[in-house]
């Protein structure tokens, strides 16, 4: 019986789509796919939990380039690019679920140390939420990357935005990103926010732009007392840039690490002449301190504190040890965890594990003498994001842990190190948004910002194993 309504499925969707698909489904795929899509050598194609992306474009290139380090080989330079579409277009049309399909976020979700409670906080009225930094118990600050940035009161979502900041350039991935809150807020007040910048018209597609550091203090729903911390000039500036950034990260000693992603300018990340491809260090106050490594290197930028970073997304300190930890996005293939030392170059773009994602070669190398080697890399790209070392006491078994989301995978992970070298890793959450940000609340529970959909969710451990 179930035969049959696979069947009818499959005549279904070539009465749909046309049989072409259908037809190079067939002769390419079935082999190792099923016939019918029910999986042989090679996994089931109707299925609800998708392990290397979901909805049409991963698929799309998935097929086009395979899946590195898998069985899953590419086909681009078997079949066309209307071939291809149209596997896909029968892949995503036979699903009983749309791989796209909002997944329901089960309200309990069992790990190795604990069964855990999850809550969605928030729901509804966000859009594109970046980053979360909790202001007290009570009183957090979320912001979206459109240019807005919103109270969060006892959990719940205040209808009305700060007023008074700054207009941001959203283009691809820029707008507002990442904020921090001064290490001495309680006393001065301090909100420091990173967002995409142009000195022209933000609507301009030809505007040059950079990321752009500031801070202010917000007095109830007012942006007020708005500094500069960085910014570069327009000649330093990019057209139509990508790979924006852009984490905020306040060390132990109370100095203040940005990064900036390559800006689709990979070559410029070696060159300590330019914003782009670097993660920053700077006083609260933006001003440069006297030991960074380029400060007396003619023509450089006296902020930088490493180059050859393709796209840092998440930074954390580790509690111990005081190291920093950065992810990184590599290309198609090599997402990167990498431990930041001061003047070191982390490669980009002369050595790397991935490749572009039109398929060519970035580099022959993943090594060269003088550049680092990752703590470990992801291949294929799971869209590494943010990172928040544990430190919660309602977590022990996972005391100094890292947590680190995933935006094209949809994933949350806890890595286990010592010495400073993964040794294990769980995956926590898998499938139901891209994971933004993680942060630890002063309750000690886990907020995770989600988008596609946008969510706030709480997780705290209901039982221990």
């Amino acid at each position: 019986m179930k035969g049959f309504w696979m069947g009818l499925l499959l005549f279904t969707t070539q009465g749909l789509y046309g049989q072409e698909g259908a037809q190079i489904y067939s002769t390419y795929c079935a082999g190792c796919h099923g016939a019918q899509l029910e999986g042989n050598s090679a996994t089931a194609l109707i299925k609800t939990a998708w392990t290397y992306g979901r909805g049409r474009d991963a698929l799309y290139r998935n097929i086009k380039f395979g899946i590195p380090q898998t069985e899953m080989a590419a086909w681009h330079t078997v079949l066309k690019e209307e071939e291809i579409n149209a596997v896909v277009d029968f892949i995503v049309a036979s699903q009983e679920t749309p791989p796209d399909a909002v997944r329901p976020i089960p309200s309990q979700i069992t790990t190795q140390h604990y069964a855990l409670k999850v809550e969605e906080l928030i729901t509804e009225g966000i859009h594109n939420p970046w980053s979360i930094e909790f202001v007290d118990a009570d009183h957090a600050l979320l912001t979206e990357r459109s240019g807005q940035i919103r109270w969060i009161v006892e959990g719940k979502l205040d209808t009305q935005p700060i007023r008074g900041l700054p207009p941001t350039y959203e283009r691809s991935t820029g707008g507002y990103m990442d904020l921090a809150l001064d290490p001495n807020y309680a006393d001065n007040g301090w909100v420091y926010l990173a967002f995409s910048h142009t000195n022209g018209e933000i609507t301009d597609e030809e505007a040059l732009a950079m990321t752009k550091i500031i801070r202010g203090k917000i007095k109830e729903h007012q942006w007020t007392e708005e500094q500069t911390l960085f910014d570069v000039p327009d000649s330093l500036k990019v057209v139509k840039g990508n790979r924006w950034g852009c984490r905020l990260l306040f060390d132990q000693e109370g100095l203040l690490y940005f990064t900036i992603g390559d800006m689709a300018q990979a070559m410029a990340s070696q060159d300590v002449g330019k914003a782009t491809g670097k993660v920053f260090r700077i006083h609260p106050d933006g001003s440069i301190p006297e030991d960074n490594p380029f400060v007396h290197v003619k023509g450089a930028l006296p902020a930088i504190f490493t180059l050859g970073n393709r796209n840092v997304q998440g930074l954390s300190q580790h509690p111990v040890t005081g190291a920093l930890w950065a992810t990184e996005h590599g290309p198609m293939g090599g997402d990167e965890l990498n431990i930041l030392e001061k003047g070191a170059n982390y490669g980009w773009p002369v050595i790397t594990y991935g490749v572009d994602y039109s398929g060519e070669i970035v580099s022959e190398k993943t090594e060269q003498e003088g550049m680092e080697q990752p703590i470990t890399y992801w291949s294929p790209s799971i869209a590494v994001c943010p990172a928040e070392f544990n430190t919660s006491p309602l977590f022990p078994e996972w005391n100094n842990n890292l947590l680190i989301g995933a935006l094209a995978f949809e994933e949350l992970r806890r890595l286990v190190i010592e010495k400073d070298k993964v040794i294990e890793q769980e995956m926590i959450l898998k499938g139901f948004g891209r994971v933004r940000d993680i942060k630890t609340g002063p309750d000690g529970a886990l907020y995770v910002v989600l988008n596609g959909p946008d969510k706030l969710l709480r997780i705290t451990p209901e039982k221990e194993f």
